[in-house]
């Protein structure tokens, strides 16, 4: 069966207006929390279990909270490339779905898990000599062999977190939200009990330090492959998609569709998260109190951006099952709507930034720790600067599961790449190294570059939405 892409900019079907006046704001509304909530959850879930490796390594020393920040901004760079493949499903994947084409939803999914294991195959022997890269871009020696330690390890577990990002889209697209959710839960668990094992040497394990929580991660992230793995293969429900039938088949058609929609979007994706890596190195060149400050602000900030990335998602396979059907009235309504349900969730979270953000941040450093004032003191400053950014981050965020919904990737890979790089980084730059305004003047170009995105976004998705009818 052919598996031509489908077209964004396909009519209506006969109808749908219709069908679309009848539903309403409210209404709206609530599909998007059934959706979305399940989803905002297991994206908490996952940031839990970066969040517990943050709070235990800060309590193990310093130094290992520092060298782990280098890790995680090392490992999510090449991570959130290699998920673009995964995301590359959800809008295929549901607007197939939609029109129950259960083979197509089959056979991109499929090639989803082929693209995944190839890329992670590839960018393995960039983590084995990090040590190397972090010291080029001016990192401290001691803290590049450390992160290095980290990741050597972190590396074996890129296959199982590439392949549950694909397994998560295949369910998502179908609307299983529930099981992401429940699984991810599972997984928080379980890796906190690793850390504190393999971190401290508890219950009989060796002390591991930072290559403990490594390799917590990589056992947890095994752990909730081989559970997803298991409903979707059991489940009578999803037997008759035979996702894993012939698996080793190639299908060079679908394997083409997945990877002309994901590579924008892993660039996209890159193209964001080495701006919050390279802050961190500018950060790094200050110092290594600043560099522990910045790391738990962008902790605490990165767990309520979890709730709009989950409603990102959320506006993803709605849009896409909008496109499947040709209601594109609903396509709009539905924008708006979860716009809303974001702008709600950044003014709850700007308000406790500014009331307890000492309470927020001390909760990462051990109460010993002769750092602590310096630290807590950093945090807090950059926690103010998150509550402005907090606004226009949500906002290009959503505006970007719109567009992927729509299966328009290129164009916002090259507005977001001008908006964080052409404008974010130099900035950063200038008002914090140059300038000599510190982590808060990293912040505040950062800020900048978002909020050019925000806008060239929104604009983007408003014109691409009024082209639809």
């Amino acid at each position: 069966m052919p598996c031509a892409p489908r077209r964004a900019n396909r009519l209506p079907l006969p109808g749908t207006r219709d069908i679309a006046r009848a539903m309403t704001l409210s209404q709206h509304y609530r599909a998007i929390l059934i959706l979305g909530l399940p989803l905002i959850g297991s994206q908490l879930a996952q940031f839990l279990i970066g969040l517990v490796d943050t709070i235990m390594l800060g309590w193990y020393g310093v130094e290992a909270l520092a060298a782990s920040v280098l890790a995680h901004s090392f490992f999510f760079i090449l991570f959130l490339m290699g998920a673009g493949f995964a995301f590359a499903i959800l809008p295929i994947a549901a607007s197939a779905a939609a029109q129950d084409d259960q083979v197509r939803v089959r056979r991109v999914s499929r090639m989803g898990l082929w693209l995944s294991v190839l890329y992670a195959l590839a960018v393995a022997p960039l983590m084995v000599i990090s040590e190397y890269v972090l010291i080029t871009l001016g990192q401290k020696p001691e803290l590049a062999a450390l992160a290095q330690d980290y990741l050597r390890i972190a590396a074996i577990g890129m296959v199982p977190s590439l392949l549950v990002m694909v397994l998560r889209s295949f369910l998502s697209s179908l609307e299983r939200t529930q099981i992401i959710l429940a699984i991810m839960l599972v997984s928080v668990v379980l890796n906190a009990g690793l850390n504190w094992m393999l971190i401290f040497g508890r219950f009989g394990a060796p002390e591991l330090g930072i290559e403990g929580a490594a390799l917590a991660s990589v056992l947890t992230q095994s752990g909730a492959l081989i559970l997803t793995a298991l409903y979707i293969a059991w489940l009578p429900a999803l037997l008759p998609y035979a996702l894993f039938h012939r698996l080793w088949r190639p299908d060079w058609e679908a394997f083409g569709e997945v990877f002309r929609l994901g590579w924008p979007i892993g660039l996209t994706n890159l193209s964001e998260v080495t701006m919050f890596a390279v802050s961190a190195v500018f950060i790094g060149l200050i110092g290594t109190i600043p560099l522990a400050g910045h790391g738990i602000a962008l902790q605490i900030a990165s767990g309520t951006f979890m709730i709009h990335l989950g409603l990102s998602q959320a506006a993803t396979i709605r849009a896409g099952r909008a496109v499947g059907r040709g209601d594109i009235v609903g396509l709009k309504r539905g924008g708006w709507a979860v716009l809303g349900l974001s702008m709600a969730t950044v003014a709850a979270t700007i308000i406790v930034f500014l009331t307890i953000p000492e309470l927020l941040v001390g909760g990462f450093i051990g109460p010993d720790d002769p750092a602590r004032t310096q630290i807590i003191a950093v945090g807090v400053t950059l926690l103010a600067v998150a509550a402005l950014f907090q606004l226009v981050d949500a906002g290009q965020v959503i505006a970007l599961g719109l567009l992927r919904g729509l299966q328009d990737t290129k164009v916002p890979m090259i507005q977001t790449a001008f908006s964080y790089w052409g404008v974010g980084v130099p900035l950063s730059y200038l008002i914090g190294i140059t300038w000599g305004g510190g982590a808060a003047g990293v912040w505040l170009g950062l800020v900048v570059g978002l909020s050019v995105a925000c806008v060239l976004l929104w604009a983007r998705f408003i014109r691409q939405a009024r082209g639809l009818g």
